[in-house]
């Protein structure tokens, strides 16, 4: 009887300590759970616009190649978005344009005719699941109202469209055209550059 009451002692006793192991096991697996974060991946972010020319509305694509972040991380996208300063080099304007003429025409009619000509900056704001980009351009910071994709596998899409008058630019706008009379004429014989500029950024989150 004593060895049969030996042997059910440590059999319970093992039985508590593999319960133990497993509550150890399970506790560990929160604590990565909750300690995980994202943070935006810059070499995975791609900044493109979209302007427009001719009473036609005929669409001219680009992009700025380089932006840079003030990396922070979060616990969910969003609060790894919520926050994240930016600024964009105005070198880094891309339009594959053949002629190789009108990446400078953008640079120097239209960014050299603003203040602060040398870069773009700002801050996505995230408030009630409402994204913002608080954008400065011009010496004028103003909200971008954004649309914003997020996929399960962390690819971020934001989209918005610029009106160039909340930052001043209309006279920028004016210089540009200007340069571009003959360019911007459509079939009627109207010169017209559009104040509006739909923009397209995408990321992708990484985990921490």
């Amino acid at each position: 009887m004593k060895k049969i009451s030996v042997l059910l002692f440590a059999l319970a006793i093992s039985i508590v300590s593999c319960k133990n192991d497993k509550k150890d096991t399970k506790t560990s697996e929160e604590e990565v759970v909750a300690t995980e974060k994202f943070v935006v991946k810059p070499e995975a972010t791609s900044v493109k616009w979209t302007a427009y020319k001719t009473t036609e509305k005929k669409g001219v694509g680009g992009e700025f190649t380089t932006v840079n972040f003030d990396i922070k991380s979060g616990a969910s996208a969003e609060e790894a978005l919520n926050g994240l300063a930016f600024s964009i080099p105005i070198s880094s304007l891309f339009t594959n344009d053949a002629t190789n003429t009108r990446d400078a025409k953008i640079k120097e009619s239209f960014f050299g005719s603003m203040l602060d000509t040398e870069i773009l900056k700002g801050t996505i704001k995230v408030a009630d699941t409402k994204y913002v980009a608080s954008l400065t351009m011009n010496g004028v910071t103003h909200d971008l109202p954004l649309d914003v994709k997020i996929t399960e596998e962390r690819r971020v899409t934001m989209t918005g469209v610029m009106n160039l008058k909340d930052w001043n630019a209309l006279d920028a706008l004016a210089a540009l055209n200007k340069v571009c009379f003959d360019l911007h004429k459509g079939p009627d014989g109207v010169s017209k550059t559009w104040e509006d500029v739909a923009i397209e950024v995408s990321t992708y989150l990484r985990k921490n």
